[in-house]
């Protein structure tokens, strides 16, 4: 008799393998299941196995790994890996330089009182899951533990730095109070909005407001989830830098990875590996450096034109790419024949046909598929530190900066000026400009940018493909968003247009509204919505 259908088998385990399993195992009786209470490590060296073993990860981890654990070896939590786990990592990961291995193991890691420098060094690797405290949201007007404001400091800097960087902190917290009033007085509470939500939303606006006022070294928290392989790099990034807060970061960071999967930075540690490797960034910086002084284009200088901008640098890719490349996974041919069916349609069709392979998208989580791909987009933007620092968040791109200086200038919002606190705003800007000059002619030329407020410009690249474009356009020009990079989701979006009207045409989720509004309100309405339901 044939043995009964099955979608899949399933496998036995007597009782005492079950107890065995069941700590480190969320089931026994699916084909999908997590890992849990392990050392990464000991997670990561066993799909290391798996890919070389004939059974299953469960039977896997009874025939080689149990022993270990049942032996104390390998505590859940304490850092020690197990000596099997060990082995496989020096044989594996070191003897062969499989880095696929470091890709199987991740740690999260909260790295607190940042400045919001350094969370740009942090944030530069695309491949890990970042979360940073927002100066959106947070406001900075009240003391760090221990006293003073939150700022980042050295004494290397002289007791001039920590006056300027109070006076812009003490410029901040006077303001705060006034325009949280203009504001409520602005955009009074409307009919059928919750009271806390209107105050929210009030505060939000404020602190949008007087955001470009903090300095580059306000502090923040960040918390970081990456595999072995992201740290690594994060590891070497940072010990390279000339910045002496990410060099004693990258040495905290380290030391605690070392506590949780020392296995996956081994390599960090070693002359002949993560040493070479640094001294290979080094090199590479120096040689930038070199080249940029031969040429002449080192030194920043003062700009006449420092007006924000947004300029399409370059365009890959046409609409026939487009269609071929949307229809080629549905195709049995190659894209040559695909290009050519297409490049035939009458214009009416080939928007028809646009359309019909966009779909109708209810929001901007309904993206079209990997065709958009076949399209890209290079950017270079002049815009305030702030909204650089939301843009340059977004993974899926490459994103490329140079030094902040107040050589591009700073603008002061129009709302301020209606509340009656420009002047002191610009105050600000001119005590944070006379810091960082201070500092640059000091000699510290690297640490000069922590003095300047972030309403000042910097010059950078974002290169995407036409998914990712539709991606941040959509979501950074969205009510909720900060007027600076509302604008620059704005322009990117009419500069598409002007290239490739029917990509801009996909992206219907586009919020265009400029006019002056209270940003959050919409949000926090459903925010206070959602809590009522749950009472």
């Amino acid at each position: 008799m044939a043995p009964p259908m099955m979608r899949y088998p399933v496998e036995t385990f007597s009782e005492e393998e079950q107890a065995l399993l069941a700590p480190h195992f969320t089931n026994l009786d699916q084909p999908v299941f997590a890992l849990v209470n392990l050392p990464e490590t000991v997670k990561g060296a066993l799909f290391a196995r798996y890919s070389r073993y004939q059974g299953t990860l469960r039977r896997l981890f009874l025939d080689e790994f149990a022993g270990d654990l049942e032996a104390g070896a390998a505590a859940a939590f304490d850092g020690d890996e197990g000596e099997r786990a060990a082995r496989l990592y020096r044989t594996i990961f070191l003897g062969y330089g499989d880095d696929s291995v470091a890709q199987l193991g991740g740690a999260h890691m909260a790295c607190e009182w940042v400045s919001n420098v350094m969370t740009k060094v942090l944030q530069r690797g695309r491949v890990a899951a970042y979360l940073e405290q927002s100066t959106r949201y947070i406001a900075y007007d009240e003391p760090m533990p221990g006293g003073g404001y939150r700022y980042w400091r050295d004494e290397s800097l002289g007791p001039e730095y920590a006056e300027a960087m109070d006076f812009l902190f003490g410029t901040y917290s006077d303001a705060l109070p006034r325009v949280r009033a203009w504001a409520e007085e602005r955009f009074p509470r409307g009919d059928g909005e919750p009271e806390a939500a209107h105050r929210r939303s009030i505060n939000a606006k404020a602190l949008d407001l007087l955001r470009g006022l903090l300095p580059a070294s306000s502090l923040s928290h960040m918390g970081i989830f990456a595999t072995g392989q992201a740290y690594e790099q994060l590891l070497m990034r940072l010990h390279t830098s000339p910045l002496p807060e990410a060099r004693e970061y990258g040495g905290m960071i380290l030391a605690e990875l070392k506590k949780t999967m020392p296995s996956f930075v081994a390599r960090v540690d070693n002359p002949e590996r993560g040493g070479r490797w640094i001294q290979y960034l080094e090199e590479r910086e120096r040689a930038a450096d070199r080249w940029a002084g031969r040429l002449g284009l080192d030194r920043a200088r003062r700009e006449e034109d420092t007006r924000p901008s947004v300029r399409l640098l370059s365009v890959q890719g046409s609409e026939d790419d487009l269609l071929a490349a949307l229809l080629f996974e549905a195709a049995g041919v190659s894209e040559d024949e695909v290009r050519s069916a297409v490049r035939v349609l009458p214009p009416d069709e080939r928007a028809t046909l646009l359309r019909d392979l966009v779909g109708e998208r209810e929001n901007r989580r309904h993206r079209p598929g990997r065709g958009f791909e076949a399209l890209r987009y290079r950017f270079e933007v002049v815009g305030d530190y702030g909204a650089f620092r939301d843009l340059q968040r977004h993974r899926m791109l490459t994103v490329q900066w140079q030094p902040l200086t107040p050589y591009l200038g700073a603008g002061v919002p129009e709302e301020l000026e209606e509340a009656g606190l420009a002047d002191a705003y610009r105050d600000g800007l001119d005590r944070s400009q006379a810091e960082y000059e201070r500092l640059a002619d000091a000699g510290l030329p690297d640490l000069a940018p922590y003095a300047l407020c972030l309403g000042f410009r910097i010059r950078y690249v974002l290169d995407m493909d036409a998914r990712e474009a539709m991606h941040l356009i959509e979501l950074r020009s969205g009510r909720e968003g900060h007027p600076t990079y509302r604008a620059v989701a704005h322009e990117m979006h009419a500069q598409i247009a002007r290239v490739h009207p029917a990509v801009a045409a996909a992206m219907t989720h586009v919020d265009r509204d400029t006019e002056p509004r209270l940003e959050r309100i919409l949000s926090e309405i459903r925010t206070h919505a959602k809590r009522a339901a749950r009472v």
